[in-house]
């Protein structure tokens, strides 16, 4: 829907401005001996390739940003669990290996399960929440224990907040993507930038076809990595589970 509304919005003032072209065009045309003025031509296209540029820059920003974000999300959680694994000594006897056996799971489960569904932007389930509760069931202490293992029971707890909190952001950043109204200035603004290079005829052709090629070859080229950038979690510029297969080789 919003698309479709920023596609409205973009034709009618497009029209408006035509009409208003013509009108002029009818009420006060060119007087008899006057050459039409090519610089207006050269100043639009001027502001047309400024105003590309600046959307070029907000939306690689944008999705260079979430990328960033979901990669430090990914360090914490690994960082936080692997630190969970090893927390696992200083607990019971009892708790240790169910501990680290949970811990494993999860990984495996992050690494296996959820990196396809992330990369193919489609929920993760509930799977992942499960078997994090059952790692923060296995550390809890469930009988007496000494100081030192309730201070490590603690500690098991406060890293699997971390676990949580970088969980959540990792999620919500696998959902994130470019807003359409964003694509839409893309596409536009390319089309339009590249049109307004053959306004203007240069006297040698192998230069005109050469600057065409470049500025047609640059835009492509940074929609391809803005849209490779935008799968945070992609297969060719995305974050990788090497976090957590380092942690927990696989």
């Amino acid at each position: 829907m919003a698309l479709l509304v920023t596609l409205v919005v973009v034709f009618a003032v497009a029209v408006v401005a035509a009409l208003a072209v013509i009108v002029k065009t009818k009420l006060f045309p060119l007087r008899e001996g006057e050459e039409p003025r090519e610089d207006v031509a050269e100043y639009i296209s001027m502001m047309v390739s400024v105003f590309y540029a600046i959307v070029l820059g907000l939306c690689l920003v944008s999705v260079w940003d979430n990328r960033a974000t979901a990669d430090d999300r990914v360090q914490t959680e690994a960082s936080a669990l692997h630190q969970t694994y090893l927390l696992a000594d200083a607990l019971p006897p009892a708790q240790r290996q169910p501990v680290r056996d949970a811990a494993r799971a999860y990984a495996a489960h992050v690494v296996e399960v959820e990196w396809p569904r992330m990369a193919e932007r489609e929920p993760l389930g509930t799977e992942g929440w499960a078997l994090l509760d059952r790692l923060r069931t296995a550390g809890e202490l469930t009988g007496r224990a000494t100081l030192a293992q309730q201070i490590a029971a603690q500690e098991v707890l406060a890293q699997l907040g971390y676990v949580d909190d970088a969980r959540r952001g990792r999620e919500t950043a696998a959902g994130e993507s470019l807003s359409v109204v964003l694509w839409t200035g893309l596409i536009i603004g390319g089309v339009l930038t590249v049109a307004f290079m053959f306004l203007f005829g240069l006297e040698r052709n192998t230069t005109h076809v050469i600057l065409v090629m470049g500025l047609s070859g640059f835009i492509a080229f940074t929609i391809l990595l803005i849209y490779q950038l935008d799968a945070p979690f992609g297969a060719t510029l995305g974050v990788t589970p090497d976090p957590f297969t380092r942690y927990f080789p696989l």
